[in-house]
């Protein structure tokens, strides 16, 4: 199966190597048609969230694909790293690429197990990559298959209970450091959906008062108003709300320090007593790591998240054998049909011939037979059809299945059919079928 994953995630790589990676979003559809350009990729969708960043790709050929994707995420955008990229990807063929997506999408490999977004960024990528004219028929097979385990996932399962997702998270890291956000002032720094999801569970905690500040107010204004709680400030006047602030959540889109240290430093000048302290959930990070260093702050990123809501985890993780069962059943699915798929060709062109020679004899007889009535003729056309459909019907399913369990038989038989009916596609199935045997899958 020429299927391949290759990425780099928070198993593999800190935050300050996944943000030099991250693309921003007015630039997706420019890198989708830049991988679509590649000469060995035939098909390439491109997963991006604040803990991973991964292309899935159907390959002409496996060696020269791979590096194709490496020099893409190695050149497009990034320039010069000064460390090697290839230390913190993994790449993962076939059957692996499969199952790693399931994976992905239930919940399992998520930074915190069964995370709420992950589902809703799977999709955002698949609609990217349709835009995009990046996806052909296998991956939007496989990604369709990958969501649909995700929403049973979650629907049969305890994998998604408890409301932890990155922003509430970070929420609940605030809570843990200050032991109540009860009376407490909220900085939230993005209007996005990491910020709604965030002033949504401030309000369920009790904070005294929630700032919002974004790049664009309306952004700011609109979310307020879903939430019917807090405040929007325009950008410039963040200054002053880190001034009252207790808690800060940052969480832009933005590819540059949205807080650095002397902007930090200066408001920390103006309530020199109180502690502040900020989580940073955003990819590229929104918060210079130096501001760490100012006095009374504390500073938590995306990758310190995870330890402190651990513990809440346990009903997710007693769910994780139950979702891998739903995971194998899912791969198992894709697989036989991407097995079955070399079969079409000359199912196709069996079906089409069969078809010409009904359509003629049957207009030969209808000729012949002028006054029949029209009833007659239905009846005579209805019937030819059923012929040919029983006829064929149990070639059909065979051969089908047969690719699925044995593709050298299902080539023979291949080649038996093309011979026998003369459908001169004998070539087209050949290398199709031998392609998926010779990658050992």
């Amino acid at each position: 199966m020429p299927l391949t994953c290759i990425g780099l995630s928070h198993h593999t790589a800190p935050v300050e190597v996944r943000e030099r990676h991250a693309f921003p979003a007015s630039r997706m559809a420019e890198a989708l048609v830049a991988l679509r350009d590649y000469e060995a990729v035939t098909e390439a969708v491109m997963l991006q969230t604040c803990g991973r960043l991964e292309i899935y790709a159907e390959l002409s050929d496996y060696e020269s694909g791979v590096g194709q994707i490496k020099s893409f995420l190695t050149n497009f955008r990034h320039g010069t790293t000064g460390y090697d990229i290839e230390s913190y990807l993994y790449t993962r063929l076939g059957h692996q690429a499969v199952e790693h997506l399931f994976r992905v999408c239930t919940g399992l490999d998520s930074m915190l197990i069964g995370e709420a977004e992950i589902l809703g960024q799977v999709k955002e990528a698949y609609v990217a990559a349709t835009q995009a004219d990046s996806l052909g028929r296998t991956l939007h097979r496989l990604f369709r298959e990958a969501i649909a385990a995700g929403k049973i996932a979650r629907a049969k399962t305890h994998i998604g209970s408890e409301s932890v997702s990155i922003a509430t998270a970070a929420v609940e890291a605030a809570r843990v450091r200050l032991g109540t956000l009860e009376g407490k002032s909220v900085l939230v720094v993005g209007a996005g959906k990491m910020g709604r999801a965030a002033v949504k569970r401030l309000r369920q905690e009790g904070a005294a008062r929630v700032i919002v500040t974004n790049r664009t107010l309306a952004r700011s204004r609109e979310l307020i108003e879903e939430a019917g709680f807090g405040e929007a400030l325009e950008m410039p006047e963040l200054s002053d709300a880190l001034a009252v602030a207790d808690v800060v959540v940052a969480s832009t889109g933005a590819s540059h320090f949205v807080l650095d240290e002397k902007r930090v430093s200066d408001a920390m000048t103006l309530r020199p007593q109180r502690p502040l302290f900020i989580v940073d959930i955003a990819v590229p990070r929104d918060v210079d790591p130096a501001v760490a260093q100012v006095d009374n702050v504390a500073l938590v990123d995306v990758d310190g998240l995870k330890s402190v809501v651990n513990e809440r985890l346990e009903s997710r993780r007693e769910a994780i054998p139950a979702v891998e069962k739903i995971v194998a059943e899912h791969v198992e699915r894709f697989e036989s049909w991407y097995r079955s798929r070399a079969t079409l060709p000359v199912i196709a062109r069996l079906t089409q011939k069969a078809e010409a020679i009904r359509a003629k004899e049957v207009e030969r007889l209808l000729a012949r037979c002028p006054n029949m009535s029209e009833r007659e003729r239905v009846l005579v056309t209805g019937m030819s059809m059923t012929i040919v459909s029983k006829l064929l019907h149990s070639v059909i399913l065979k051969i089908r299945n047969k690719a699925i369990v044995d593709r050298a038989e299902a080539l023979s038989h291949a080649r038996v059919l093309d011979e026998l009916f003369e459908l001169n596609i004998e070539g087209t199935v050949a290398d199709s079928l031998l392609a998926m045997t010779s990658d050992g899958h």
